[in-house]
């Protein structure tokens, strides 16, 4: 093999490992489904399992995608087992809306009208951002995925 040969050759494996080492492990993803359309999401805030430093920004973000649901919807929500090892819970602006659940992978909620309404003033909305809480080991958040809900007229 010639000189120039071989240094193509190793200039190639160099980039090839550069161009690997570039890459980062996607996030475990989180799924909202209502009838037969489906959200799929990363995580808006991510730390590897490890606890974040600031939920409320995470919570703040803007969703990447948008499910409509009607009133007699159910709404279903479905997460990596890497999110469900931990726990997770269903988080709105206006309040908890699960239980912590520990290695469970799917939720259901029969009666989304509930993701819509404000607990403490009993007001309803159009829209609801949901979030997907991980759990991290010392109580605090590990990650959030969001998804924008709209209530269908």
């Amino acid at each position: 093999m010639t000189i120039r040969r071989s240094a193509a050759a190793v200039g190639a494996v160099a980039l090839g490992l550069f161009a690997l080492s570039a890459c980062t492990k996607p996030t475990p993803l989180a799924t909202v489904t209502v009838g037969s359309t489906s959200a799929h999401t990363e995580a808006s805030c991510y730390n590897g399992g490890k606890a974040l430093s600031d939920l409320s920004s995470c919570l703040n973000k803007a969703p990447e995608q948008t499910i409509t649901v009607h009133a007699s919807d159910k709404v279903h929500i479905g997460v990596d087992p890497a999110i469900a090892d931990k726990g997770w819970v269903v988080l709105t602006a206006t309040g908890q809306k699960s239980d912590i659940l520990k290695n469970q992978t799917y939720y259901t909620f029969a009666n989304p009208s509930t993701l819509f309404v404000d607990q403490q003033t009993g007001q309803s909305s159009k829209t609801a951002n949901l979030s997907i809480v991980q759990v991290s080991g010392k109580g605090g958040a590990a990650g959030v995925w969001n998804v924008k809900l709209e209530l269908a007229d």
